[in-house]
């Protein structure tokens, strides 16, 4: 059984500050993923956007839409990108509570 000890060494430290910087960047990465899911990137094709609503289900109703000036003026959604009309659905589609 062999036991760990403090490994001053030049070498040692400089692995060790590699590893932890290159995990640093990796978390870094996947922070800006995340957040760039969440400010309206995914283009209306990939989401299957459509103006008009899946049944009872429509953009309105939907708890990731941000309304226009009125009612009736396209909006924009926290995941689709572009202007996104209130009648509008796409397959992110989530009920308001």
């Amino acid at each position: 059984m062999t036991s760990k000890t403090f490994d001053p060494s030049r070498r040692h430290l400089f692995r060790q500050g590699a590893v932890i910087a290159g995990g640093a960047v990796l978390g870094g990465l996947m922070l800006r993923t995340d957040a760039s899911a969440q400010a309206g990137t995914v283009t209306k094709a990939t989401a299957k956007y459509q103006d008009k609503p899946q049944g009872t289900q429509k953009c309105a109703g939907c708890a990731l839409f941000v309304p226009g000036k009125s009612s009736s003026a396209n909006g924009k959604c926290k995941i689709v990108a572009g202007s996104i009309s209130p009648d509008g659905w796409c397959m992110y589609f989530s009920p308001k509570s």
